[in-house]
């Protein structure tokens, strides 16, 4: 019986042995496409004039950086035909203005120029609903003892409105994002909802709310179900590409990546109790 052992041991550490080879996986490269972050945001209490457009270039997944696209001409032109010039001054990819007019169910067209193409999109800047309260909650969680914190705020009765809240508690590196209807709560106070199991009393928390059109709802809610805990790994084939309003004048077969979106905002710090 021991000697049975003995080999078995033997075997199974020649295999574990013989094991140890390198196994280099091969993951597909697609050319880089441009990521267009162009997000102008007016929020309470500030003029609006500053905003910054982010471009950048798509790379492979196991890149550890992320290649800024250099050298575009951007400029975003409103109804009045006004131009707004966003400039890179420090060839970073983040291009920026400080003369940006924020205008409540104004037109807004981003013309961004890269590498010979022309990139264009389209939104409407969208009102925002003020958060009416904060309301804290200290036994919920299946356990019974996770804070919970809702965010309320009341909707325009007979419009259709869509918002997207973002939060985030000052040890989270990337916020929590959540778009919402009011499909079924037309003209009713309702709220938006927030928790992580590793909130503590004393946290800072950042809630922000973005008045949004429905185009960047439907937009937001397919790229959150694809990147949701609940689907695939990072080697998952995803069930469609998420493609944003920006289009591709001059190539409309290399699409860019992003969106561009006006909005008006708010934003509250909530203290955790």
């Amino acid at each position: 019986m021991r000697l049975k052992n003995i080999t078995y041991l033997f075997f199974l550490s020649l295999f574990i042995f013989n094991c140890q080879e390198v196994i280099e996986v091969e993951v597909p490269n697609a050319p880089p496409k441009l990521v267009i972050d162009a997000s102008l945001n007016w929020f309470d209490g500030t003029s609006g004039n500053f905003q910054t457009i982010k471009l950048t270039q798509s790379a492979p997944f196991f890149n550890n950086q992320i290649p800024p696209a250099i050298g575009a001409t951007v400029f975003v032109k409103d109804q009045s035909n006004t131009v707004y010039n966003f400039i890179d001054t420090s060839n970073t990819g983040i291009y920026t203005c400080t003369t940006f007019n924020p205008i409540p169910n104004q037109s807004y067209t981003l013309n961004i120029t890269y590498n010979g193409e022309v990139y264009v999109g389209t939104e409407t800047m969208t009102s925002v609903t003020p958060i009416d309260f904060i309301q804290q909650k200290n036994d919920g969680g299946f356990s019974g003892d996770e804070i919970e914190i809702k965010a309320f705020y009341t909707d325009p009765a007979n419009q259709e409105n869509f918002y997207f809240f973002e939060f985030q508690e000052q040890f989270e590196t990337n916020p929590n994002l959540q778009v919402y209807d009011d499909e079924f709560t037309d003209g009713n106070q309702i709220f938006a909802f927030y928790s992580n199991p590793d909130t503590q009393s004393g946290n800072t928390l950042n809630i922000k709310n973005y008045g949004i059109s429905e185009q960047f709802f439907e937009f937001m809610t397919l790229l959150l179900q694809q990147t949701s805990t609940g689907g695939g790994g990072p080697f998952e084939i995803q069930p469609a590409t998420v493609r944003g309003n920006c289009i591709n004048q001059t190539n409309p077969e290399n699409f860019p990546f992003g969106y561009f979106r006006v909005s008006q905002a708010t934003e509250r710090i909530y203290a955790i109790e």
